[in-house]
This record gives C-alpha cells, structure tokens and sequence, in this order.
C-alpha cells in the first residue's frame, strides 16, 4: 500500500516508521528544511519530500496521486485540512486521514473538506482514560464519517443480566453493529450464537444517535426493548429474543 503523511513531527515520524516496517511504501512531507534532513538519516527506508503539503506542487512531487493513502498528520489544523481536500478533490486519493489537534475544530473534518476519518489525539487519550478505568459504559474510540458514526468500545460488567445470553437475543438500535468481543486476550468475531460473558470488552460501530440505545442493549439496561429493531445476526431458526 502507497501511504503519504503529511507533517514530520512526533506524530507523523513514528507513523510513517511504523508503517514502513509493515512492509508498506511510505512518503513523509515536511516543511521545515532542517527536519526534512533530518528525516532522512532518520528513516532511510521511508522517502522524503521537502515542501509545504498545502502546495499542490509539493503534492504532485510526493506523488499523491497514486496513494492509497494520505494522512494528514501535522500539528496544524489549518493545514491538515488543506491538505486532505487537495488530496481529495485534486488528486482523487480514495482514503483520507486527518489529525485533529484542537477538539474544538473537529466538527470541520467531515467528507466536505476530503476527510473520510478524523483523529483527536486529546479525545483518544480520553478514551484511553476511560476505558481503564470505565466498566458498563460506552467508550468512543474514534469518529467516522464527519463525527456521525464512532467506533465504540463497551465492557460487560459482572452483574449485567445480558451475561450469557447469546447475541441473537439482544436488541440492537439501527445503525449499529458489533464488531468484534475481546476476551481474555482473544479476538472472536460476533456470532448469532455466541454468548457474552462478563468482562467482555464488546467493540461496535454505531450512528452517534443510537450510542445510547446500542449501551442500553448490550450492558441490559435498556426499558424499551419492544420498540427496538432487532440486528443482531439472527439465528437459524425462530428468533427467541426477549
């Protein structure tokens, strides 16, 4: 996969590192000159351009235009979100990234301006915070879509009466699916039949409106189940949901 990643700070550097010794070919914009330079004894694996990734013609010669990939990684609001409709708009890159320095400013990075996923390393450090210490609460791990779908993360505490049902019994909101269940260390994907058990960490996507009613559904704390749509994979069979 072709990435390019704009800005060669913290952030950007230990990115395109990272991805680099995936296996992936990597090219790092930076615009201070010295860094620039810098960069290259740094990561001699990965390719270095020197300019102002607002600038097309810095784009044209970091050669976005067969990238899978741009991410705007700098520690300028302004520019990231430059740089992603430039990449977008101008070069028809297909993925988007940007990161997000100042929360305020998140609601701008959303499909208008090229973004396809945003990410706020401060609400990512708050998810971090909660998820450590947080048990039968949602957690949101990352905005999508322009902030109107997240990827959600829940953990089952030990007296929540859904422990040992199965899936196809809860009562998911629409807009919502679940996308994997850590387990003792394990990755199992969601099954019709598979049951939950306490200390699950349960990962979702969801609309940002059914956050709560998808809570309520998998923690069992929900009142209107009745009203809820069921979408959960179903299971072979009639349904025997409450």
């Amino acid at each position: 996969m072709k990435v390019v990643v704009t800005g060669g700070g913290a952030v950007g550097r230990h990115l395109a590192q990272d991805l680099t010794e995936r296996g992936h070919d990597v090219t790092l914009v930076e615009q201070r000159r010295d860094l620039a330079e810098k960069l290259e004894n740094w990561a001699p694996d990965t390719h270095v351009v020197y300019g102002d990734a607002c600038e097309p013609r810095i784009l044209e010669k970091a050669d976005v235009r067969s990238a899978d990939v741009v991410v705007a990684a700098t520690g300028d609001d302004e520019d990231n979100l430059v740089t992603s409709l430039l990449a977008k708009q101008e070069f028809g890159v297909p993925r988007v990234l940007a990161r997000v320095n100042h929360p305020k400013n998140e609601w701008l990075f959303d499909e208008q301006w090229g973004v396809d996923a945003s990410v706020s390393p401060p609400h990512i450090l708050t998810a971090m915070v909660e998820e450590a210490v947080t048990v039968g609460d949602l957690v949101r791990l990352l905005r999508l879509e322009g902030g109107k779908v997240a990827l959600v993360e829940m953990r089952l505490p030990e007296d929540s009466p859904n422990a040992g049902r199965a899936l196809y019994e809860l009562r998911l909101p629409p807009d919502t699916t679940l996308v994997a269940i850590l387990r003792e260390g394990h990755v199992m994907i969601p099954q019709p039949e598979t049951a939950l058990a306490a200390g699950d960490e349960i990962v979702a996507l969801s609309s940002v409106d059914s956050e709560r009613a998808l809570r309520d559904s998998v923690m069992g704390t929900g009142t209107d189940d009745d009203e809820r749509e069921t979408h959960a994979p179903s299971e072979p069979g009639p349904s025997t949901g409450p």
